[in-house]
């Protein structure tokens, strides 16, 4: 999967973002750096886009592809049903732009998703399993198999429309190579796990860069065909809106999100099924919304829109195959992480500063729903001590602490309402507070004469002067310093 998406070192901040929004945590955090752990990580593509710094980066394999098109085989483009969205054309225009790259011409990989969408029906017609769930995400396929593996017999054993299209371009045209633009990560792994099927892969963004390098615009037309329902498909809903649904004892549901599938394949996992057919995605919104298409151009009313009126009614003219010949199997993808025992959890809890359970705060801001899935996640090797803030605070607060406590200098912190906020042993032993909660939240006048206070915050400049307290018959050296930053004189 490294092949797929990487991290941009010389990038990473440090921010925990991607952590934070993982649904698996499939993120190590080492060095400073996030590194993506393949094999935990479903290519839903999240990191990328929540990426503050874009440290993540989807490989581009234009090279290889220039590469394919000086071989003498026909090179096709399967192009994803939501690049209508994208770029607001029809095929024509794409099928014109892509054959003065040097392709043999392109099609809508809708045209495959008539076909897996006619063997979904077939399924829910003989009403065999009792909950069946689509395999057209790759993402979804990848998480099932390795975060719920037991669920994979769930699965329907159906190829994805990008692999079906690219199958029925390779029946018509032999010699035929296929690659397959769209705006997902996910695709571009399932390619290369069945290399025998789709020969390469770009998205959305990498076929942009090259027309424009090559100084190609897209015509700006659209021809609306009746035949052409399953280019509803990348919308939520949208294969369901395809099928038939002709048997009424099944019931139907979409769920799009990660966090959406996960909590429905635990429902699945705890026994809440029946009759079943569930369209999952990966992508909230399903894949109008993938990850290219939400990093670059998200506007999900506008592209709905474009989809919707851009889909017909009837299915695309297209032979179906033998089923055996679109099927797709799925293996159980084994990941090395072991749950460690309790007592190094406990340990490592400690190390973190949490000695009993009301120090577990659970923020979240290291990315982690608990403090405890972080000590798990440090003794991984996915995550440092260091990730977490208030520890982080502590310390800081801590060396701090022994320098306010110890210095022989009297310090005194006030805000601008000129309320003490800290008082140290020292100034509690020269004017005689008996403890510094004696006189926290009072206002600075009822140990000195505010005015140096207020002449330092209003000037924004240090306050030095030498001054004899007849109260405590002693002379002080006082200075005053006002920090902006916090609102702080002291």
């Amino acid at each position: 999967m490294s092949q797929v998406l990487r991290l941009k070192k010389s990038n990473c901040q440090n921010c925990y973002k991607c952590i934070r929004h993982c649904p698996v945590k499939a993120i190590r955090f080492s060095g400073g750096q996030a590194h993506i752990i393949d094999e935990e990580c479903i290519l839903c593509g999240t990191c990328f886009v929540v990426c503050p710094q874009n440290a993540k980066e989807i490989v581009d394999d234009r090279e290889a592809i220039k590469v394919m098109l000086q071989d003498d085989a026909p090179v096709y483009v399967s192009m994803a049903p939501s690049f209508v969205a994208n770029y607001n054309v029809g095929i024509e225009s794409i099928d014109e732009a892509v054959r003065k790259l040097g392709f043999a011409g392109a099609e809508e990989t809708a045209i495959g998703a008539t076909i897996v969408k006619r063997e979904y029906d077939k399924m829910v017609d003989a009403g065999d399993e009792e909950c069946m769930i689509s395999s057209c995400c790759h993402a979804v396929n990848l998480l099932i198999q390795k975060h719920y593996p037991d669920l994979l017999n769930r699965l329907i054993d159906i190829a994805s429309p990008m692999q079906a299209h690219a199958l029925d371009i390779k029946r018509r045209h032999p010699d035929a190579k296929v690659v397959f633009i769209g705006p997902c990560v996910a695709k571009k792994d399932e390619a290369l796990q069945y290399d025998d099927i789709v020969d390469g892969t770009l998205t959305f963004e990498d076929l942009s860069r090259w027309l424009e390098d090559e100084g190609i615009e897209l015509t700006r037309s659209m021809k609306f065909r009746n035949d052409s329902k399953t280019r509803i498909f990348p919308t939520s809903g949208g294969i369901l809106k395809s099928m038939e649904k002709r048997n009424p004892d099944v019931k139907y549901l979409v769920v799009d999100g990660v966090e959406n599938c996960m909590a429905a394949l635990e429902d699945i996992r705890k026994g809440g099924d029946g009759k079943l057919f569930i369209e999952m995605s990966a992508c909230a919104g399903s894949c109008m919304n993938g990850p290219v298409m939400e990093k670059y151009n998200s506007h999900p009313v506008a592209e709905y829109m474009a989809i919707a009126q851009y889909a017909g009614m009837e299915d695309f003219p297209v032979e179906q195959p033998d089923l055996n010949q679109i099927r797709k199997g799925f293996e159980v993808i084994k990941m090395d992480s072991i749950k460690p025992p309790e007592r190094e959890i406990q340990a490592t809890l400690r190390r973190m500063g949490k000695y009993t359970p009301a120090d577990e705060l659970n923020c979240g801001t290291c990315g982690y729903e608990t403090c405890r899935d972080k000590a798990i996640a440090v003794i991984q090797g996915k995550a440092e001590i260091g990730m977490c803030l208030p520890y982080m605070r502590n310390k800081a607060e801590d060396m701090s602490n022994i320098m306010f406590d110890s210095t022989p200098n009297g310090i005194i912190v006030v805000n601008e309402r000129m309320e003490i906020q800290q008082i140290n042993p020292a100034a509690c032993k020269i004017l005689n507070v008996r403890m510094p909660s004696d006189v926290k939240g009072e206002q600075v006048v009822t140990l000195l004469e505010p005015k140096p206070f207020i002449d330092a915050m209003e000037g924004g400049r240090q306050i030095f002067l030498c001054l004899y307290l007849a109260e405590y018959d002693r002379y002080v050296e006082e200075t005053v310093l006002y920090d902006k930053k916090y609102s702080m004189l002291i």
